[in-house]
Protein backbone atom coordinates (compact mmCIF):
# COMPACT_ATOMS: atom_id res chain seq x y z
CA UNK A 1 0.00 0.00 0.00
CA UNK A 2 2.79 2.12 1.01
CA UNK A 3 4.92 1.58 -2.07
CA UNK A 4 1.64 2.31 -4.61
CA UNK A 5 0.84 5.75 -2.77
CA UNK A 6 5.01 6.86 -3.54
CA UNK A 7 4.40 5.28 -6.86
CA UNK A 8 1.70 7.73 -7.49
CA UNK A 9 3.27 10.64 -6.22
CA UNK A 10 6.77 10.34 -7.87
CA UNK A 11 4.72 10.03 -10.85
CA UNK A 12 2.80 12.99 -10.24
CA UNK A 13 6.02 14.97 -9.53
CA UNK A 14 7.29 14.01 -12.93
CA UNK A 15 4.37 15.03 -15.03
CA UNK A 16 4.64 17.69 -18.19
CA UNK A 17 3.45 20.80 -16.09
CA UNK A 18 6.53 23.10 -16.69
CA UNK A 19 6.89 26.09 -13.57
CA UNK A 20 8.22 28.42 -14.24
CA UNK A 21 11.78 29.55 -12.74
CA UNK A 22 12.00 31.24 -9.59
CA UNK A 23 13.27 34.24 -10.62
CA UNK A 24 12.81 35.16 -14.65
CA UNK A 25 15.73 37.00 -15.57
CA UNK A 26 16.20 38.62 -18.82
CA UNK A 27 19.05 38.34 -21.60
CA UNK A 28 19.79 39.38 -24.98
CA UNK A 29 19.14 43.36 -25.97
CA UNK A 30 16.72 44.88 -28.34
CA UNK A 31 14.88 42.90 -30.41
CA UNK A 32 16.29 39.66 -29.41
CA UNK A 33 14.81 38.95 -25.55
CA UNK A 34 14.74 36.00 -24.23
CA UNK A 35 14.99 33.97 -20.91
CA UNK A 36 16.88 31.01 -19.90
CA UNK A 37 15.08 27.60 -19.41
CA UNK A 38 17.34 24.70 -17.57
CA UNK A 39 15.50 21.31 -19.08
CA UNK A 40 13.93 18.84 -16.02
CA UNK A 41 12.78 15.83 -16.28
CA UNK A 42 9.36 14.84 -17.54
CA UNK A 43 9.33 18.66 -19.82
CA UNK A 44 9.05 18.92 -23.89
CA UNK A 45 8.61 21.49 -26.35
CA UNK A 46 4.41 21.26 -25.51
CA UNK A 47 4.97 21.93 -21.78
CA UNK A 48 7.31 24.72 -22.46
CA UNK A 49 4.90 26.28 -24.62
CA UNK A 50 2.51 26.25 -22.52
CA UNK A 51 4.34 27.41 -19.19
CA UNK A 52 5.60 30.23 -21.19
CA UNK A 53 2.78 31.24 -23.76
CA UNK A 54 5.41 31.13 -26.94
CA UNK A 55 4.71 28.26 -29.95
CA UNK A 56 6.90 25.15 -29.74
CA UNK A 57 8.32 26.11 -33.07
CA UNK A 58 9.38 28.88 -31.37
CA UNK A 59 11.79 27.76 -29.13
CA UNK A 60 12.84 25.37 -31.61
CA UNK A 61 13.96 27.63 -33.73
CA UNK A 62 15.26 29.90 -31.20
CA UNK A 63 17.93 27.19 -29.49
CA UNK A 64 18.76 26.04 -33.14
CA UNK A 65 17.01 22.72 -32.80
CA UNK A 66 14.03 20.58 -34.53
CA UNK A 67 11.01 19.10 -32.67
CA UNK A 68 11.60 15.93 -33.39
CA UNK A 69 15.35 15.76 -32.07
CA UNK A 70 13.43 16.34 -28.37
CA UNK A 71 14.92 17.76 -25.31
CA UNK A 72 17.97 17.26 -22.91
CA UNK A 73 17.56 16.90 -19.18
CA UNK A 74 19.67 19.98 -17.97
CA UNK A 75 19.48 21.40 -21.49
CA UNK A 76 19.90 25.28 -21.23
CA UNK A 77 16.77 26.57 -23.21
CA UNK A 78 16.21 30.57 -24.87
CA UNK A 79 12.88 31.25 -24.64
CA UNK A 80 11.70 34.17 -27.08
CA UNK A 81 10.07 37.52 -25.11
CA UNK A 82 7.71 38.47 -28.06
CA UNK A 83 4.75 40.42 -28.61
CA UNK A 84 2.96 36.81 -27.77
CA UNK A 85 4.68 36.09 -24.99
CA UNK A 86 5.41 39.81 -23.38
CA UNK A 87 4.17 42.59 -22.01
CA UNK A 88 5.47 45.97 -21.13
CA UNK A 89 2.29 48.02 -20.74
CA UNK A 90 1.66 50.08 -17.77
CA UNK A 91 -1.22 48.28 -17.05
CA UNK A 92 0.60 44.89 -17.74
CA UNK A 93 0.23 41.74 -15.19
CA UNK A 94 1.67 38.07 -15.05
CA UNK A 95 5.29 37.27 -14.18
CA UNK A 96 8.06 39.88 -13.72
CA UNK A 97 10.28 39.83 -15.81
CA UNK A 98 13.82 41.56 -14.48
CA UNK A 99 17.17 42.78 -15.91
CA UNK A 100 20.21 42.60 -13.60
CA UNK A 101 21.74 46.39 -13.43
CA UNK A 102 25.57 46.26 -14.24
CA UNK A 103 27.87 48.90 -13.41
CA UNK A 104 27.23 52.52 -14.42
CA UNK A 105 24.19 51.65 -15.87
CA UNK A 106 21.50 54.11 -16.61
CA UNK A 107 17.93 53.36 -16.22
CA UNK A 108 17.51 55.19 -19.83
CA UNK A 109 20.01 52.88 -21.53
CA UNK A 110 17.93 49.60 -19.60
CA UNK A 111 14.97 51.15 -21.79
CA UNK A 112 16.81 50.93 -25.31
CA UNK A 113 17.92 47.51 -24.29
CA UNK A 114 14.71 46.43 -23.45
CA UNK A 115 12.40 47.37 -26.57
CA UNK A 116 12.54 51.01 -25.55
CA UNK A 117 10.02 50.18 -22.97
CA UNK A 118 8.94 53.51 -21.34
CA UNK A 119 10.70 54.86 -18.06
CA UNK A 120 7.18 55.52 -16.58
CA UNK A 121 5.98 52.12 -16.71
CA UNK A 122 9.73 50.84 -15.12
CA UNK A 123 9.21 53.37 -12.48
CA UNK A 124 6.26 52.39 -11.74
CA UNK A 125 6.71 48.76 -11.64
CA UNK A 126 9.59 49.21 -9.43
CA UNK A 127 8.14 52.06 -7.39
CA UNK A 128 11.47 54.45 -8.17
CA UNK A 129 11.20 58.14 -6.17
CA UNK A 130 15.00 58.56 -8.19
CA UNK A 131 17.05 58.43 -11.65
CA UNK A 132 19.74 56.19 -9.70
CA UNK A 133 20.37 52.09 -10.76
CA UNK A 134 22.35 50.54 -8.01
CA UNK A 135 24.93 47.59 -9.40
CA UNK A 136 23.87 43.90 -9.18
CA UNK A 137 20.37 44.80 -7.79
CA UNK A 138 17.14 43.56 -9.60
CA UNK A 139 14.51 45.77 -11.77
CA UNK A 140 11.13 44.66 -13.42
CA UNK A 141 11.31 45.39 -17.31
CA UNK A 142 7.84 43.64 -17.98
CA UNK A 143 5.42 40.96 -17.40
CA UNK A 144 5.28 37.09 -18.89
CA UNK A 145 1.72 36.65 -20.03
CA UNK A 146 2.76 32.73 -20.14
CA UNK A 147 0.29 30.41 -20.83
CA UNK A 148 -2.41 27.67 -19.49
CA UNK A 149 -0.24 25.73 -16.65
CA UNK A 150 2.23 28.33 -16.20
CA UNK A 151 3.59 28.84 -12.68
CA UNK A 152 3.75 32.68 -11.84
CA UNK A 153 7.33 33.23 -10.38
CA UNK A 154 7.99 34.42 -7.26
CA UNK A 155 8.95 38.21 -8.17
CA UNK A 156 12.58 39.49 -6.40
CA UNK A 157 12.85 41.96 -4.02
CA UNK A 158 12.01 45.29 -5.52
CA UNK A 159 15.02 47.93 -5.42
CA UNK A 160 14.91 50.30 -2.48
CA UNK A 161 13.15 53.83 -3.36
CA UNK A 162 16.20 56.40 -4.71
CA UNK A 163 16.22 59.74 -3.59
CA UNK A 164 17.15 62.10 -6.09
CA UNK A 165 19.88 64.77 -4.53
CA UNK A 166 20.48 68.29 -5.96
CA UNK A 167 24.20 69.36 -6.47
CA UNK A 168 24.69 71.02 -3.37
CA UNK A 169 23.54 68.08 -1.76
CA UNK A 170 24.78 64.51 -1.30
CA UNK A 171 25.79 63.67 -4.85
CA UNK A 172 22.78 62.30 -7.06
CA UNK A 173 22.73 59.45 -8.28
CA UNK A 174 23.85 59.76 -11.81
CA UNK A 175 21.81 57.08 -14.60
CA UNK A 176 19.15 58.67 -15.89
CA UNK A 177 15.52 57.45 -14.61
CA UNK A 178 14.34 58.58 -11.53
CA UNK A 179 12.37 56.12 -9.10
CA UNK A 180 9.11 57.29 -8.38
CA UNK A 181 7.23 56.40 -5.81
CA UNK A 182 3.75 55.23 -7.04
CA UNK A 183 3.44 57.37 -10.06
CA UNK A 184 0.24 58.69 -8.62
CA UNK A 185 1.42 61.73 -7.66
CA UNK A 186 4.17 63.85 -9.64
CA UNK A 187 4.38 67.08 -7.51
CA UNK A 188 8.12 67.14 -5.66
CA UNK A 189 8.87 63.95 -8.05
CA UNK A 190 11.91 64.86 -9.00
CA UNK A 191 12.58 64.13 -12.73
CA UNK A 192 13.72 62.17 -14.66
CA UNK A 193 17.60 62.12 -15.04
CA UNK A 194 18.97 61.33 -19.04
CA UNK A 195 17.07 59.26 -20.48
CA UNK A 196 14.82 61.67 -19.16
CA UNK A 197 12.14 60.29 -20.33
CA UNK A 198 13.55 60.09 -23.48
CA UNK A 199 12.76 56.69 -24.78
CA UNK A 200 14.07 56.52 -28.06
CA UNK A 201 16.38 59.01 -29.17
CA UNK A 202 15.66 59.45 -32.56
CA UNK A 203 17.52 62.22 -35.05
CA UNK A 204 15.66 64.80 -36.80
CA UNK A 205 16.57 66.06 -40.14
CA UNK A 206 19.66 68.41 -40.33
CA UNK A 207 18.64 71.88 -41.24
CA UNK A 208 21.65 74.77 -41.00
CA UNK A 209 21.34 76.28 -37.69
CA UNK A 210 19.53 79.49 -38.11
CA UNK A 211 22.25 82.53 -36.92
CA UNK A 212 21.51 83.87 -33.61
CA UNK A 213 19.65 87.36 -33.49
CA UNK A 214 20.07 90.36 -30.71
CA UNK A 215 17.78 89.12 -28.12
CA UNK A 216 14.65 90.36 -27.84
CA UNK A 217 12.76 91.56 -24.63
CA UNK A 218 12.26 88.50 -22.36
CA UNK A 219 9.12 86.95 -23.30
CA UNK A 220 7.33 85.02 -20.44
CA UNK A 221 9.71 82.14 -19.69
CA UNK A 222 8.50 78.38 -19.60
CA UNK A 223 8.98 76.40 -17.25
CA UNK A 224 8.70 73.64 -14.94
CA UNK A 225 8.11 74.72 -11.31
CA UNK A 226 10.28 72.11 -9.87
CA UNK A 227 13.25 71.68 -12.38
CA UNK A 228 13.48 75.77 -11.87
CA UNK A 229 14.08 75.42 -8.33
CA UNK A 230 16.50 72.77 -8.53
CA UNK A 231 18.58 75.60 -11.58
CA UNK A 232 18.44 77.97 -9.10
CA UNK A 233 19.81 75.77 -6.01
CA UNK A 234 22.70 74.16 -8.53
CA UNK A 235 23.81 78.14 -9.69
CA UNK A 236 23.20 79.75 -6.19
CA UNK A 237 20.42 81.51 -8.38
CA UNK A 238 22.39 81.87 -11.40
CA UNK A 239 25.48 83.06 -9.53
CA UNK A 240 27.65 80.08 -10.15
CA UNK A 241 26.23 79.53 -14.13
CA UNK A 242 27.90 78.66 -16.69
CA UNK A 243 26.76 79.35 -20.26
CA UNK A 244 27.05 78.00 -23.51
CA UNK A 245 25.53 79.12 -27.05
CA UNK A 246 25.05 76.71 -30.28
CA UNK A 247 22.94 74.46 -31.93
CA UNK A 248 20.75 72.21 -30.72
CA UNK A 249 17.67 69.66 -31.92
CA UNK A 250 15.12 67.26 -30.55
CA UNK A 251 14.66 64.14 -29.74
CA UNK A 252 11.04 62.13 -28.94
CA UNK A 253 9.92 61.54 -25.75
CA UNK A 254 7.05 60.79 -23.61
CA UNK A 255 7.18 63.38 -20.87
CA UNK A 256 4.01 65.74 -20.34
CA UNK A 257 4.89 68.77 -18.54
CA UNK A 258 8.50 68.16 -17.95
CA UNK A 259 11.84 68.88 -20.45
CA UNK A 260 14.65 66.71 -20.81
CA UNK A 261 18.17 67.12 -22.05
CA UNK A 262 21.13 64.90 -23.73
CA UNK A 263 24.29 66.86 -22.66
CA UNK A 264 28.15 66.29 -23.36
CA UNK A 265 29.32 67.90 -20.13
CA UNK A 266 26.89 68.53 -17.70
CA UNK A 267 26.33 65.81 -15.13
CA UNK A 268 23.35 63.75 -14.74
CA UNK A 269 20.84 65.29 -12.88
CA UNK A 270 21.89 68.90 -13.60
CA UNK A 271 19.16 71.19 -14.82
CA UNK A 272 19.92 73.38 -18.04
CA UNK A 273 17.67 76.58 -18.84
CA UNK A 274 17.63 76.63 -22.40
CA UNK A 275 16.83 80.02 -24.06
CA UNK A 276 15.62 80.78 -27.52
CA UNK A 277 17.27 84.38 -28.37
CA UNK A 278 15.16 84.79 -31.28
CA UNK A 279 12.01 85.31 -28.95
CA UNK A 280 13.14 85.27 -25.03
CA UNK A 281 11.08 82.57 -24.19
CA UNK A 282 13.11 79.89 -21.94
CA UNK A 283 12.85 76.64 -20.14
CA UNK A 284 14.06 74.33 -17.53
CA UNK A 285 15.39 70.85 -18.66
CA UNK A 286 17.19 68.35 -17.11
CA UNK A 287 19.84 66.37 -18.40
CA UNK A 288 19.91 62.85 -18.50
CA UNK A 289 22.53 61.68 -20.65
CA UNK A 290 25.33 62.53 -23.49
CA UNK A 291 24.23 63.12 -26.85
CA UNK A 292 24.90 60.08 -28.95
CA UNK A 293 27.97 60.24 -31.18
CA UNK A 294 26.63 60.24 -34.78
CA UNK A 295 27.55 61.92 -38.22
CA UNK A 296 24.10 63.91 -37.54
CA UNK A 297 24.81 65.16 -34.01
CA UNK A 298 27.91 67.05 -34.94
CA UNK A 299 28.73 70.39 -33.34
CA UNK A 300 25.40 69.95 -30.96
CA UNK A 301 25.62 71.47 -27.65
CA UNK A 302 22.08 70.43 -26.67
CA UNK A 303 19.38 67.60 -27.61
CA UNK A 304 15.74 68.62 -26.32
CA UNK A 305 12.95 66.20 -25.22
CA UNK A 306 10.14 67.40 -28.09
CA UNK A 307 7.52 68.74 -25.88
CA UNK A 308 10.04 71.50 -24.92
CA UNK A 309 9.79 72.69 -28.74
CA UNK A 310 6.16 74.37 -28.02
CA UNK A 311 7.44 75.71 -25.49
CA UNK A 312 10.64 77.30 -26.56
CA UNK A 313 7.83 78.66 -29.69
CA UNK A 314 10.01 76.96 -32.70
CA UNK A 315 9.48 74.70 -35.61
CA UNK A 316 12.83 74.09 -36.82
CA UNK A 317 14.26 70.74 -36.66
CA UNK A 318 17.36 72.29 -35.56
CA UNK A 319 17.54 75.76 -33.68
CA UNK A 320 20.12 78.18 -31.87
CA UNK A 321 20.24 78.56 -28.34
CA UNK A 322 21.84 80.06 -25.33
CA UNK A 323 22.29 77.29 -22.13
CA UNK A 324 23.03 78.13 -18.79
CA UNK A 325 23.49 75.57 -16.05
CA UNK A 326 26.10 74.72 -12.83
CA UNK A 327 29.14 72.81 -14.26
Amino acid sequence: MVKSILSIALFGLSAGVVKAQDTLLVQGTTPALYISHVVKKGENFYSLSRAYGVPPKEIAAANKITMDHGLQLGHLLHIPLTNANFSQKADASGTPVYHKVSEKETLYRVSVNHNKVPLDNIRQWNSFQGDGLKKDSYIIVGYLKGGSGAAVAAPAPAPAPRKEVVKNEPKEQAPPVEPVTPPATEAPRKEVKKEAEARPVTDTPETTPAPAPAPKPAAPVVASGDFEKLYDQQTNGGKKATTEKGPGTWFKSNAVGKYYALHNTAARGTIIKVTNPLNGKAIYAKVLDVIPQMKSNAGLIVKLSDGAMQALGTTDARFYCELSYDN
